[in-house]
């Protein structure tokens, strides 16, 4: 089996391509995923090349999931609430550490694997296969059930668009048939086109209720390496206990000085952290400031701090 290998991704774009050579796909808000499977193992890796297996035992057995003796899939583990895909709750499955907490974690968050692509099957890369041909061999090899599923393409982009933003969900992704697969690459290709406006920031500081962290002070990087602050939050996804845990983790990170090239304006009761830690947002829209209007904390994510910039 080939070592793990980066995915292909998407760009951000506007407008919706169309034509015959195009189809659309929803994009889930969900956890990439590569899925790599012989008869001896299955691994789970993720867009950053960090393991994931233990966490999501559903997908043990390769001839449960897959009629190839061997393959590699893409796609996105996603967890459900209220009957629409949760950032927050896959987060809760995504991010166990400790083998005990796994099963416990299992019945409380089930999952579902949503694949769409095929990278290699039965001892060949296809990569090189235009994106048509690898759909008609994936869903030839893919097993759908609970846990595993195959997202569906359409063809009327706009249509599917209509509908994700009636339900509030993340946006489509539209790709083009013809499109071989370029490990590492993005580009046009494939295009993302977003209901929801979110993004990754820094952590830089925080402000106390007590003793215990109520706000984030968020910031992203310049080109010239600087971390620009952006704006606070204290509402979204976390629970008293996730507060509490980060309030924990938070102590080792504390320190004199501001991490920003900018003053927030809640500067007088801010604790200054070493910009390391990384959180996913969403937000309405960009002030005029240059902050962000709204921001809701949907998950702590591992993400690298210096690629959390303004190029988004």
């Amino acid at each position: 089996m080939p070592s793990p290998v980066l995915p292909f991704e998407p760009i951000s774009s506007a407008a919706i391509p169309e034509g015959d050579r195009w189809i659309a796909q929803i994009k889930w808000d969900g956890v990439r995923m590569l899925l790599y499977g012989d008869q001896s193992e299955i691994r789970l890796v993720n867009r950053r090349l960090n393991e994931r297996t233990a966490q999501y035992p559903e997908y043990r057995e390769l001839k449960r999931l897959c009629r190839a003796k061997d393959v590699i899939l893409d796609g996105e583990i996603i967890a459900l609430e209220q009957g629409l895909p949760s950032f927050h709750q896959v987060m809760k499955r995504d991010g166990v550490r400790s083998a005990d907490r796994v099963a416990p974690a299992m019945r409380a968050v089930p999952v579902v694997y949503m694949v769409f692509d095929l990278l290699y099957a039965d001892g060949e890369w296809i990569l090189d296969l235009p994106l048509s041909e690898r759909q008609t061999r994936l869903a030839e090899l893919v097993i759908p059930s609970e846990t595993l599923q195959l997202v569906p393409s359409v063809a009327q982009g706009a249509a599917l668009y209509r509908a994700i933003e009636e339900r509030g969900m993340e946006g489509i992704v539209c790709k083009d048939l013809t499109s071989r697969y370029a490990l590492g690459g993005k580009d046009g290709r494939w295009v993302k086109i977003k209901n929801d406006r979110d993004l990754i920031a820094v952590v830089g500081g925080m402000t106390l209720r007590g003793n215990t962290a109520n706000a984030l002070l968020l910031g992203l990087y310049r080109e010239d390496g600087q971390l620009i602050y952006i704006g606070h939050a204290g509402t979204g996804k976390l629970t008293a206990a996730d507060w509490a845990e980060f309030t924990a983790a938070s102590h080792p990170l504390r320190q004199e000085t501001r991490p920003f090239a900018n003053r927030p304006e809640r500067w007088k009761d801010a604790v200054w952290l070493k910009p390391v830690l990384t959180v996913k947002l969403k937000f309405r829209e960009w002030t005029h400031h240059g902050t962000l209007r709204q921001p809701s904390i949907q998950a702590f994510v591992e993400a690298d701090a210096a690629e959390c910039t303004f190029e988004l």
